[in-house]
């Protein structure tokens, strides 16, 4: 079956329906241009997503965002659910370091309503978990870090670990700061990253507002998020939306067009987004699309384990907190969004996690249940009613050293093709934000080839320009 564009103008198709492929179809759309998305899954929302287990709603790992996350919060609005996922209205983290004594393994890291860098000065000052020198060089670090242009290439092929290093930062201050940020927003330690991304993430996050790193996360299942009201704000758009529709193939017509492939079925448009992981995007991708096609292959990937407990009583009395002197890197509390209405259910959140992801449900039980029992001393008299694992072994890409030249952008060579995804050059790591400023900035590029206006697009790709 062939579907024409008809009478109807201009037909754009979005291949995947991860937050990049939402983004680009609700910005398409908003600009008067018909749509439609193909999602191979069942289910909207890409890697951030829930699913059912017994009574209990889970999501496949625990996402969050910050304050600075304007392109992701624009989303949230757009599908009418920024309040299920408010942020803090202040940044307050709590750090507990296991190899401290009992009473004196509490830290806090939170901002004070000054400008910047004054904002964290009083934490870091009372900061714990690093001695008075370590203090101070921390300081210092973070003013160079500052001065760092993050759009500077150069930058992208020198690793965080060795610049911290030169800047006077110890092993500890590593592990109790940068690494304690990083880890969870870069998904790598410090000695693996790449020195632009994690300047774009610390500059933006900690250095740029006083409020940039607040962070927020959904108090509701993400598939409330990412697939129901995503799906409703499809529809209101007048997006037709298929899931389990997986492309097979892409082909350039004459005259500019193109053919988009399903099984039994092929849709012709005037534009194509593909909005799919780097290494599904180089095998649809039409030969002299890009320059250096097996370039999205060499990009990487790195995992994060989640790791779901279910107790039989409340043992964390904070909404989340994160940890040093352990395996265990941040735990949040799950219960009201799950559903739970007896006991308590935590989410541990292990990225970089290459050394675990495979590892038997049996062994991670043994090894986090007594770190639990060690991190939160309710934890000890507690029944375990539940104990489960999930993988994602490619969560995002890795930010590795030179990674930055091997990212994409929206535009390939082939008039009418556009990508997205968190892995394309949005200048951010692999995260939700990435993901919805890479969709808007794919729609950007295909307005101006299809003849419509720009004026309807998010005002966040103007800070970004």
């Amino acid at each position: 079956m062939s579907q024409g564009i008809g009478a109807a103008g201009r037909h754009a198709v979005v291949v995947g329906g991860g937050l990049a492929g939402v983004t680009a179809a609700l910005a398409l759309a908003d600009a008067g241009v018909r749509v439609t998305l193909l999602e191979g899954r069942p289910r909207l929302g890409g890697l951030a997503f829930s699913f059912r287990r017994g009574d209990l709603t889970v999501d496949n790992g625990q996402h969050v965002h910050l304050r600075c996350c304007t392109a992701y919060r624009w989303f949230l609005d757009r599908i009418d659910g920024a309040a299920l996922a408010p942020v803090q209205d202040r940044l307050d983290v709590p750090v507990v370091d296991l190899a401290k004594p009992a009473g004196r393994r509490l830290g806090r890291l939170r901002r004070d309503p000054l400008p910047v860098p004054l904002h964290l000065g009083r934490s870091l000052a009372a900061y714990p978990h690093l001695s008075l020198a370590d203090r101070a060089r921390v300081g210092r670090a973070a003013l160079a870090l500052k001065a760092l242009d993050p759009a500077d290439p150069a930058l992208d092929a020198q690793d965080f670990g060795g610049w911290l290093a030169a800047h006077g930062q110890s092993p500890r201050a590593v592990e109790a700061l940068w690494d304690l940020v990083g880890v969870a927003t870069l998904n790598a330690v410090a000695a693996d990253a790449s020195l632009q991304l994690a300047a774009m993430v610390f500059r933006t996050g900690l250095l740029s507002e006083p409020g940039a790193a607040d962070i927020g996360w959904a108090r509701v299942p993400l598939g409330e998020l990412h697939d129901t009201l995503a799906r409703e704000a499809l529809n209101a758009a007048g997006v037709r939306t298929e899931t389990r529709a997986r492309v097979t193939a892409l082909r350039a017509e004459p005259g500019g067009r193109w053919s988009v492939e399903l099984p039994g079925e092929r849709i012709d448009a005037d534009a194509v987004v593909l909005a799919v992981p780097q290494r599904e995007a180089h095998d649809l991708l039409p030969e002299g699309a890009l320059d250096a096609p097996e370039r999205l292959l060499d990009i990487g990937t790195a995992p994060i384990l989640n790791v779901h407990v279910v107790y039989d009583r409340p043992v964390l009395t904070a909404p989340f907190l994160a940890a040093l002197g352990t395996p265990v890197q941040w735990v949040f509390d799950r219960t009201d969004a799950s559903g739970l209405t007896d006991g308590q259910y935590l989410a541990l959140s292990q990225s970089a996690a290459q050394d675990e992801i495979d590892a038997p449900v049996a062994a991670l039980r043994e090894r986090y249940l007594p770190e639990l029992q060690r991190l939160l001393p309710r934890a000890r008299g507690a029944e375990v009613r539940d104990f489960f694992v999930t993988r994602e072994r490619t969560a995002t890409f890795a930010p590795a050293p030179g990674v930055g030249r091997l990212r994409p952008g929206a535009r390939t060579k082939a008039p009418g093709l556009y990508l997205a995804g968190a892995w394309t050059a949005t200048g951010w790591p692999a995260t939700m934000e990435s993901a919805v400023r890479s969709g808007a900035g794919a729609a950007g590029a295909a307005l101006g080839a299809l003849g419509r206006s720009r004026a309807l697009l998010p005002g966040f790709l103007e800070e970004a320009a």
